[in-house]
């Protein structure tokens, strides 16, 4: 049980972080002062379901990723959200991004 509020809370923080949001900017959407936030990260608060959804709407993810988290991967966690915000761009920036991405591969093909 321990372990997977741990997880749960690693998934909480990394999707704040990656929505650009501050814990304190989380409370607001709560309702709760930014220490609760700190707690809710730390795994040493529980999170309501209400809260759960509120932080999963805030952060653009689904509760069932916010909780599916005993099986969480760090690296797989990190480019499902790296996706999600791909999904946020226009056209014409994920093209450029996909030129970029494109270049940084062949730029470490030829160093090695």
């Amino acid at each position: 049980m321990e372990s997977r509020r741990q997880a749960i809370a690693a998934r909480l923080r990394a999707a704040r972080e990656q929505a650009g949001l501050s814990q304190g900017q989380a409370a607001k959407v709560l309702g709760v002062h930014r220490p609760a936030v700190t707690e809710m990260e730390a795994g040493r608060r529980s999170v309501s379901a209400e809260e759960l959804a509120a932080l999963a709407d805030a952060y653009g993810v689904s509760v069932n990723w916010l909780v599916e988290a005993e099986t969480a991967d760090p690296a797989r966690d990190r480019t499902e959200l790296a996706a999600r915000e791909l999904g946020k761009l226009k056209a014409e920036d994920l093209d450029r991004l996909m030129q970029l991405l494109s270049s940084l591969k062949r730029s470490g093909e030829k160093e090695s």
